[in-house]
């Protein structure tokens, strides 16, 4: 998170309002949100209705379509 400069804020943001949910590697969730242009990418794995973050990054937003 601090490489891309994302906030707790914006993290907790995009896993409560997400512009997109897909689908990942097995029980993994990848939690898509808009930003200027690029599009913030959180990956999840839940186990036990517990949700854990795997990692966070910023990618082109064209590259995910949103």
């Amino acid at each position: 998170m601090q490489k891309y400069q994302v906030t707790e804020a914006l993290l907790k943001k995009t896993l409560e309002k997400p512009n997109m949910v897909v689908g990942g590697y097995g029980n993994r969730k990848i939690y898509h949100k808009k930003l200027d242009g690029y599009v913030l990418r959180v990956i999840t794995e839940e186990e036990k209705s517990i949700r854990v973050v795997v990692t966070v990054y910023i990618a082109r937003s064209g590259r995910y379509g949103i």
